[in-house]
């Protein structure tokens, strides 16, 4: 009798013990990836807070290079991020751009399959290259478009002088390819390189009269400033999506529909404000995301 009575106890014991392991290190895990800029802090933080208010434990894994991140998701160190779809296909896939989005991505998402990554829920966020001039620049000559600069410049040789970082002055879908695409050159002579976070204030300066930026930059609001419209879609795609290794995702499925809420309501210019509210306002990454989520009935306040 002794000894089943120990043994029951030995019993009981064995399952609170298991079943405390359990609840320390059970549950749904995952980690989310992201670079080491503004605009993906936020995603990061805004997907992690949605996955917490569905129950999992996230481990944050940003401020991490390009290349970096994307081999740590490769490697299943990393569990998703939000990527960019030119991103993928230019730099980490070597193809050729594609101007239009939802084909750049069906692309990106046929060849990373056979990496085990999946691509999921594309949003209208477009971090591509832009160019921008002053508002009071553009409507005194009357530029609205890569067109209208291209003309202009034709018609005015010599007139107009660029900021540009010297990665975009010189690879094929930066300046040299928007130059063929339209006809058009500033000649050398016309271009100034400097940092890339010094190109605006060039602009805003007058120090030049277009400038190399990205569609989501915070300064284009801060400075007021125009991006001018790629009439002949020049420059690729960079649409934001979610991209998850293929095991994480056969582990939770549902991960699919709460990044999509997220998704479904951001854009480009919704990008920016919230990177104006960091960058410019010097609001902290985690109260932006987290306000943004709950005025949009994405997050219990």
């Amino acid at each position: 009798m002794l000894n089943k009575q120990l043994t029951l106890v030995l019993a009981v014991a064995l399952t609170l013990f298991l079943s405390s392991c359990s609840s320390v290190g059970g549950g749904k895990q995952v980690s989310v990836g992201g670079k080491n800029f503004t605009e993906q802090y936020l995603l990061s933080e805004m997907t992690g807070f949605l996955l917490k208010e569905e129950g999992f434990k996230v481990k944050e894994m940003n401020n991490l290079g390009s290349t970096v991140v994307r081999k740590a998701l490769e490697n299943e160190q990393v569990d998703l991020m939000w990527e960019y779809t030119g991103t993928a296909l230019i730099t980490y896939m070597g193809k050729e751009p594609i101007s239009d989005p939802e084909e750049t991505f069906q692309k990106v998402k046929a060849i990373d399959a056979k990496n085990g990554i999946l691509w999921m829920n594309m949003s209208e966020v477009n971090n591509t290259y832009a160019l921008a001039m002053t508002k009071e620049k553009s409507e005194e000559l009357g530029i609205k478009s890569i067109s209208d600069l291209a003309s202009y410049v034709n018609d005015n040789p010599g007139k107009l002088t660029m900021a540009s970082y010297a990665e975009f002055a010189n690879r094929p879908d930066g300046l040299p390819g928007v130059e063929k695409k339209y006809g058009f050159g500033f000649g050398a002579e016309n271009i100034k390189q400097m940092d890339i976070g010094l190109t605006q204030r060039a602009l805003d300066n007058n120090q030049v009269d277009v400038s190399v930026a990205f569609e989501t930059d915070a300064t284009i609001r801060d400075y007021g400033l125009v991006t001018l419209e790629d009439d002949k879609h020049f420059f690729p795609p960079y649409r934001a999506a979610v991209s998850i290794n293929e095991e994480a995702y056969e582990k939770y499925p549902e991960i699919k529909e709460i990044t999509a809420r997220l998704a479904d309501k951001l854009n480009s210019d919704i990008m920016r404000e919230l990177n104006y509210k960091v960058d410019i306002e010097g609001n902290s990454v985690s109260v932006v995301a987290h306000d943004w989520l709950v005025e949009n009935g994405l997050l219990e306040d």
